[in-house]
């Protein structure tokens, strides 16, 4: 049972918040510590922005795509989106993540719900980012109480501002209790590392768009001279767990993983060699919030290549110790346990485009949680 590699993918990260949470002092921040990685940003309902990371970011130059009126969840619909999405995904214009920044008002699920229905092969759904604001966390209640909606639905939550909240503690640990398993990262000034968010310094070898080196690499906290000592390093608020595997791991134990992740692993990348049941490819994963794709690559048959399994998970408050010991519980018995049906619940999550057909998707009243069902993590044991 062998599968071609797709098209590579740009992730797309929605980045939404309430009015005056900080989502725009975020993402300048992210323009500037990016790693060298290509960032195209689809800001608030004005147009599509293609942005060098080491630039300035109000250099903008020439490439704005005006959105017309309304908010970006109002005013455009998917096959409108792909048109805005299709210029920063293009190959020639190098991007290697897009960023949407979406208004203050807008409705993040019906964001969500685009991009999952988006037919655009270029891109890949890369998580939801809530911003709140840690001291005004209370009075946005009372006057959005649809923020618990938000905060449920979101794969990463940034509280913000979180210098200037008197009960900083209590803010934070209410946030937890109303996400549904996503990571919690406290910032000031949106200082969030960009590693945390998507993989920087892109290479000549890639997973999708990113390599395990990438991904493995963390930032220098050194870099960043504004941080003061509140903050402590950028990367102070999440944990980074590696894992190397010389033995193949059996798809069944490694999808029973992946379906009880715990709450606050945020995102997972890497290389999966499930051996004997399936000697031609390795997959590349990716792994956001609940979101799971799977990639076939053929192995190259280059003389020497090790055959490993290599990822990388990242997440906060997760117990690194634990997630390694479930990880190597994974390990294979094949070919003793290989058979025909072992690789099931791995190629669910395996996008074949020539098997996906626009009038196969859900109507659009449905939770966007279930909207996907082949790439949204939920699988059956």
């Amino acid at each position: 049972m062998t599968h071609s590699p797709g098209p590579q993918q740009i992730p797309v990260v929605v980045l939404a918040g309430f009015l005056g949470s900080g989502k725009t002092t975020l993402l300048n921040h992210l323009l500037h510590r990016s790693g060298g990685s290509r960032i195209g940003a689809l800001v608030n309902d004005f147009g599509a922005i293609e942005i060098d990371a080491m630039a300035v970011a109000g250099a903008l130059g020439d490439s704005t795509v005006s959105l017309g009126n309304g908010c970006l969840c109002c005013a455009v619909d998917a096959s409108e989106l792909d048109v805005y999405l299709e210029r920063l995904a293009r190959p020639a214009a190098g991007i290697d993540v897009v960023v949407i920044e979406a208004s203050g008002l807008a409705e993040p699920q019906e964001l969500v719900r685009m991009l999952l229905a988006s037919s655009h092969p270029g891109i890949v759904y890369g998580g939801l980012v809530e911003v709140v604001d840690a001291a005004e966390f209370d009075g946005t209640r009372a006057r959005h109480p649809e923020i618990d909606r938000h905060l449920a639905l979101a794969d990463l939550v940034v509280v913000n501002k979180i210098d200037r909240a008197p009960d900083a503690e209590r803010v934070l640990g209410l946030v937890r209790t109303l996400t549904d398993r996503a990571a919690v990262v406290p910032a000031t000034y949106g200082r969030v590392d960009p590693e945390f968010l998507f993989d920087c310094r892109p290479s000549e070898e890639r997973l999708g768009q990113l390599s395990f080196d990438d991904l493995h690499r963390h930032a220098d906290a050194e870099a960043d001279t504004h941080t003061d000592g509140h903050d402590g390093h950028l990367h102070a608020a999440y944990d980074s767990v590696s894992f190397v595997s010389e033995a193949p791991l059996d798809p069944r134990r490694l999808m029973r993983f992946l379906d009880s992740r715990p709450e606050g692993l945020y995102r997972i990348k890497g290389y999966v060699d499930f051996g004997a049941h399936d000697t031609v490819n390795r997959y590349a994963v990716h792994a956001v919030g609940r979101f799971l794709r799977f990639y076939p690559e053929p192995w190259s048959g280059a003389s020497g290549e090790a055959r490993l399994s290599q990822l990388v998970l990242i997440g906060s408050g997760i117990d690194a110790p634990a997630l390694v010991k479930e990880l190597e519980a994974c390990g294979s018995d094949a070919p003793h346990t290989a058979d025909e049906h072992g690789m099931w619940g791995v190629l669910r999550y395996v996008q074949d485009p020539a098997d996906r057909d626009p009038a196969d998707r859900e109507s659009a009243d449905q939770d966007p949680a279930d909207l996907d069902d082949e790439v949204l993590q939920e699988p059956e044991s």
